[in-house]
């Protein structure tokens, strides 16, 4: 039977002295070696190098609100927003108690206030230096619902619609036009504009805007100036948005919004989410090494389609969550209707 020595003979350079080394006490100074250097590593590296921030507009109720709960459950710190800020703070208490705490904080922001939305920068700023996800969720229908079972039976008909049931269904105003205008579409401008320095720190940067199938241009009537320029995608620009936005709410507000080319039903609405999709575009195009899509979350069931919708919030923030983790070199400047990629 051999005898194998857990002793290593080192002989030093002269030859002549000779000492015995436990292999067993090299192994422990190794280990000690590793656990020191491990320790250097977490004390030099930052502790926030490896959390992800998103910040969630309109997030405090229905999908908005079910995308934060997502997010946060998959360990991104996310700042949940809403223009009010009681629901807003009701809608985190709802989240601290199914145990995401240290996943979400609150912020108040006016998405059409500049200065409102200057403040989230600076708190995001404050808080975590970078930003890694943008979910611009909040909007309106620029529309009042006035019978919520006729306009499900207009949706599930597909606008199939005489003009007399839209109107008993939905009232239209010049008022409920330019706001609609100023949150759907300005509104994530100025948060975009505001956040991209933040997110130019992440080196996963995504921004997802929350749109809708009747942002598809299929919804302006054929030979419309206002399609014909959304259709130049090559030299779309955010000026010629605002010069179709601008015309829009003139025509608008002299009653000509259906004889110059608008579309007939939700008119303001659907001008908005096309120059969301637009401004999803131009914004790949500005900054290549983001991650940019828009998406219709299908019809979901909440208090923006008045509880007439087919999908869950679950089903319906699925998709935006999916775009919002996507790894880097996803197709970026896309339309998605939930999971699948759409004409615009």
């Amino acid at each position: 039977m051999v005898h194998h020595s857990s002793d290593l003979k080192v002989e030093t350079e002269d030859g002549r002295s000779h000492r015995k080394v436990s292999l067993a006490s090299l192994f422990l100074c190794t280990q000690i070696s590793i656990f020191k250097f491990v320790e250097l590593f977490l004390h030099f590296m930052d502790p926030f190098e490896f959390v992800r921030y998103a910040v969630v507009t309109g997030a405090n109720k229905g999908i908005g609100l079910e995308i934060v709960r997502q997010l946060a459950s998959a360990g991104i710190k996310v700042v949940l927003t809403a223009r009010n800020e009681q629901r807003g703070l009701q809608a985190l208490e709802t989240l601290k108690d199914l145990g995401l705490s240290d996943f979400v904080v609150f912020h108040q922001v006016d998405v059409a206030d500049a200065t409102s939305v200057a403040s989230l920068a600076d708190f995001v700023k404050s808080k975590f230096g970078k930003l890694d996800i943008l979910v611009n969720n909040a909007g309106t229908i620029a529309a009042l619902i006035k019978n919520a079972d006729l306009f499900h039976a207009i949706i599930v008909n597909r606008w199939a619609v005489s003009e007399d049931d839209f109107k008993k269904a939905i009232t239209e105003t010049y008022e409920l036009a330019e706001e609609g205008l100023k949150t759907n579409y300005y509104g994530a401008k100025i948060i975009v504009e505001s956040l991209v320095p933040l997110l130019q720190l992440s080196d996963s940067p995504r921004i997802v805007n929350l749109s809708s199938s009747k942002g598809k241009l299929e919804n302006f009537p054929n030979g419309s100036w206002a399609k014909g320029v959304f259709s130049d995608v090559d030299n779309l620009t955010e000026e010629k948005v605002d010069e179709i936005l601008n015309k829009f709410l003139r025509d608008f507000q002299e009653g000509l919004f259906q004889s110059k080319g608008w579309p007939k039903y939700l008119s303001a609405y659907t001008v908005s989410k096309v120059a969301m999709n637009a401004y999803t575009r131009i914004l790949a195009k500005k900054y290549p090494s983001f991650c940019i899509n828009s998406v219709c979350p299908g019809y979901v069931k909440t208090e923006f389609s008045t509880n007439t919708g087919f999908l869950t919030v679950e089903e319906g923030a699925a998709s935006p969550i999916r775009l919002a983790l996507l790894p880097n070199g996803s197709p970026s400047g896309l339309f998605y209707y939930r999971s699948d990629v759409t004409s615009f």
